[in-house]
């Protein structure tokens, strides 16, 4: 197969190796690697997978498991494609925005440079790195995977990592947090252990994976340092992508709707190509995420939910202390825990929303409450200053102009009929087939539309599945405690 040198496109670096450059030949591979799936029921809640990047003939039997969770039918909006840089130092996270796709001799891939842009200019921690993945084999090799197995392949967000500290990786973590949701699939590329005997690869790996299928960020720090400690000096690494699984699970932190399988794990030394005495391990994970319609406990709660002004005063406060704090990168307290009262600890959804001279300025938040509220408002504020893709970030000169708004939300409650919809007092949620949409209350009264426009933006601009969409979709109505800095004064 010719390489395409075309400016615009990542020539493939690693066909003819680490796989075939023979298109029928690489599918042929491929199915066989699926085969032993071929009666396994799919998934559509599938948010994130763990999978190896080693040459196909000693792990692509293991990336195949890993894979075959997905549900070739769904159409996530993006996928972000994260792993090591072997070959650059990058110096954080090198995004590659400046080509249009990525070539496989199963034909090219798209990338969502929009995406790359927002996130470059969100954070100095991910950058373009001109060296960063040329000749990088951790993302290329998981591309023919998502070709053969989804009828969609969307838009890839490509990112090659150096080593990083926990500070940096949390800061990725909370730009990244917006995009991990329902639209969006997130595959973390790593092998396990390198260079040691069959035997401690087996343990050191399974004392990793242990750590990862507690999704606790620290208990994986911890195995990572006691693998390190056996003093092996045949033990390169417990994982090269340690840092791309560390900011994964930084990003489910607390995220009590999402699930993890571990599904196979394998060394070199399972091969036949591969020796018993320097192996590379190599697992694959599966992270669901609970369907929205099945969380009936949480969103048929009719529970009465009310603040007082001085509660609505401390959330506008959280809000305010937290965008300053990260725009002249202080540490002054954001509040005092005398000040958080039990209403403020409860897990709801909440929504910042931010107005520069009575326009729109940024809006994001958390429709299901997953956490105590102070510590969702402290999140979506910042999340509304200076991630909302519709926006550049906010700058410090704009801060004296800017005003906040909260929208606390109620409970989801599952709805049977339009008729228990009430515009102007409910909000709307739309799910359906993994893909999700909704509109606050106070849209209504912002834009004036009737409740057919109301329910067919939601439907179309939102949730993306067509103006009628919402018709065969799953309803859910909520209503929105609204109050804005003006209010209190």
């Amino acid at each position: 197969m010719s390489k395409n040198y075309h400016t615009n496109t990542r020539a493939a670096a690693v066909s003819g190796s680490f796989y075939p450059n023979n298109p029928v030949e690489l599918r042929a591979v491929l199915n066989d690697y699926f085969q032993p799936y071929a009666n396994q029921m799919a998934d559509s809640n599938v948010c994130a997978l763990i999978v190896p990047h080693a040459g196909y003939i000693f792990s692509g039997s293991v990336a195949a498991a890993g894979y075959a969770q997905l549900d070739p039918e769904r159409q996530y909006k993006r996928i972000f494609l994260i792993g090591p840089a072997h070959r650059t130092y990058v110096g954080g996270a090198s995004i590659n925005y400046k080509v249009d796709f990525y070539e496989t001799p199963l034909g090219n891939v798209a990338v969502d440079i929009e995406t790359c842009k927002q996130l470059i200019n969100s954070n100095s921690d991910f950058i373009y790195h001109p060296q960063g993945d040329v000749e990088e084999h951790s993302l290329e090799v998981q591309l023919p995977f998502l070709q053969y197995r989804l009828k969609h392949v969307p838009p890839i967000v490509p990112i090659v990592m150096s080593s990083e500290g926990v500070p940096a990786l949390q800061r990725m973590a909370e730009t990244l947090k917006p995009y991990f949701n329902s639209e969006n699939l997130f595959v973390i590329s790593s092998d396990f252990s390198h260079y040691t005997d069959y035997e401690k690869a087996c343990r050191v790996d399974g004392r990793t994976g242990e750590a990862i299928e507690n999704l606790d960020p620290r208990l994986f720090i911890e195995a990572l340092v006691g693998n390190s400690k056996e003093n092996d000096n045949k033990l390169v690494t417990s994982a090269c992508g340690q840092s791309a699984i560390l900011l994964l699970l930084l990003l489910i932190n607390r995220e009590k709707n999402i699930h993890v399988e571990h599904l196979v794990y394998k060394n070199s030394g399972d091969s036949k190509y591969g020796d018993k005495d320097q192996v590379v391990g190599y697992h694959a994970f599966a992270f669901t995420r609970d369907n929205i319609s099945s969380e009936n406990k949480s969103k048929n709660n009719s529970e009465t939910f009310t603040l007082t002004k001085a509660e609505k005063l401390t959330l506008l406060h959280i809000a305010r202390q937290s965008i300053t704090n990260r725009l002249l990168k202080s540490d002054h307290p954001i509040y005092q825990n005398k000040e958080i009262t039990p209403a403020l600890r409860k897990e709801c959804g909440a929504f910042v929303t931010l107005h520069k001279d009575g326009k729109l300025r940024g809006c994001i938040g958390h429709i299901i409450g997953d956490q105590p509220l102070c510590e969702t408002i402290e999140e979506m504020s910042v999340a509304a200053a200076f991630r909302d893709p519709r926006f550049h970030p906010l700058q410090r000169e704009e801060l004296s102009r800017i005003e906040i708004e909260i929208s606390v939300l109620t409970p989801l409650k599952l709805i049977h009929s339009i008729d228990e919809f009430t515009l102007g007092k409910d909000g709307i949620f739309i799910e359906k087939d993994g893909r999700s949409g909704t509109f606050l209350p106070q849209v209504a009264n912002e834009t004036g539309w009737s409740e057919e426009e109301f329910l067919g933006h939601c439907s179309r601009d939102k949730a993306g599945l067509g103006w009628n969409g919402w018709i065969n979709a799953n309803l859910y109505t909520y209503e929105a405690i609204v109050f804005n800095e003006a209010d209190m004064l």
